[in-house]
């Protein structure tokens, strides 16, 4: 569709989509992991930053991973690698990402990416924009990172709610959930890759 119309189903299905893809809920144990090495961040520029990068390559995504001479299949096995790592940290309470000096702040890196604009998300933004008006797509994006910005904004009294015990289940639990989608993630693209790659 070309012309700008809201739709409410089309707006409703999509921020459905977009908050599941994103699942910053899911993340907060990995956010507050990140805080508890002695990661800053900031929100506000988290949810602009990543609201920003996700509106560019809802436009230009394929355009600019084609410049590159990647494919999304390509990026998606790049970001599963970095879910990996990170779901390892979570479940095996070891430390490979360092936050030191100037990497300090991981507000770009992995807040904006890969935890809220990763490979899954740019996926989901191209499927979406083949089927909803893109408009609607644009205001669940919206609707989503308000809520992205919420979560962050008050990560500190949501770790205060879930106490040191609360805290510690829920990386573990989240740690095996997000090592499951950095395998489907790798394992379902580099199947995609392999296929390309002999039929040429």
């Amino acid at each position: 569709m070309d012309s700008l119309t809201f739709d409410w189903k089309e707006f409703i299905s999509a921020f459905v989509v977009l908050f599941a893809i994103i699942d910053i809920t899911g993340s907060i144990p990995i956010v507050l992991s990140m805080k508890n090495k002695g990661a800053i961040f900031s929100p506000s520029k988290a949810a602009i930053y990543s609201l920003i990068t996700l509106i560019g390559f809802l436009f230009a995504g394929e355009v600019i991973l084609r410049l590159f001479g990647v494919d999304i299949q390509s990026f998606a096995v790049a970001g599963s690698l970095i879910i990996f790592v990170m779901a390892f940290e979570m479940i095996l309470e070891v430390e490979i990402f360092r936050f030191d000096g100037a990497s300090k702040n991981s507000t770009i890196v992995p807040l904006v990416f890969p935890l809220i604009a990763g490979a899954g998300t740019f996926t989901s933004l191209l499927s979406l924009r083949a089927e909803y008006n893109i408009l609607n797509i644009i205001l669940s994006l919206v609707a989503n990172i308000l809520v992205v910005y919420i979560v962050l904004r008050n990560i500190a009294r949501i770790e205060s709610i879930l106490g040191n015990g609360g805290a510690y289940i829920l990386r573990k639990f989240f740690g095996i959930i997000l090592l499951a989608i950095a395998v489907k993630l790798f394992t379902s693209n580099l199947a995609m890759i392999v296929d390309s790659v002999s039929t040429k």
